[in-house]
């Protein structure tokens, strides 16, 4: 059976964020190295001042490194204030983004090539800057599960 991400054009507004950040090759965070800070983020979600919505995890993605990349493990706040130890914030532009949930029983890498073609299909570009993609997770879900659920976000240029 096709698999079928429909996807949206959506802008979210310039905001803050805190949490943790892992940095490594794609081999070490297929092994599980996102799994591990996704983990430490719901443990210590309570540490975190002016959380506005404590049930969703957000990951961004920085193919900043060769041969790896950067992720930030995060919750978006309403303001910055009294980082916790071995946190750092993190603060987003206004940006565009293609949109698409993947949902369970989906395969992650038939999402991600659906929502690139969708891109492509509709004639925008994804978006040259720092940030790669951003995924929202619920925060409740276990984040070793071999079949998540999350929405999967890629700037693009308008």
């Amino acid at each position: 059976m096709e698999q079928i991400n429909e996807s949206k054009l959506i802008t979210k507004d310039s905001f803050h964020a805190v949490g943790l950040k892992w940095a490594g090759t794609f081999a070490e965070a297929g092994a599980g190295g996102i799994r591990v800070i996704h983990t430490e983020m719901q443990n210590r979600l309570k540490e975190i001042e002016n959380v506005l919505h404590p049930e969703t995890l957000l990951g961004f993605s920085y193919h900043n490194i060769e041969g790896g990349f950067t992720h930030y493990a995060v919750v978006e706040v309403e303001k910055i204030e009294n980082i916790p130890e071995g946190m750092l914030s993190n603060t987003l532009p206004t940006l565009t983004y293609a949109k698409c949930e993947h949902k369970k029983g989906q395969n992650i890498d038939t999402s991600y090539h659906n929502i690139s073609a969708w891109i492509e299909s509709h004639g925008y570009k994804v978006l040259l800057g720092d940030i790669t993609h951003f995924e929202e997770y619920p925060m409740s879900q276990d984040p070793y599960s071999k079949d998540p659920e999350f929405v999967i976000m890629i700037p693009i240029e308008i």
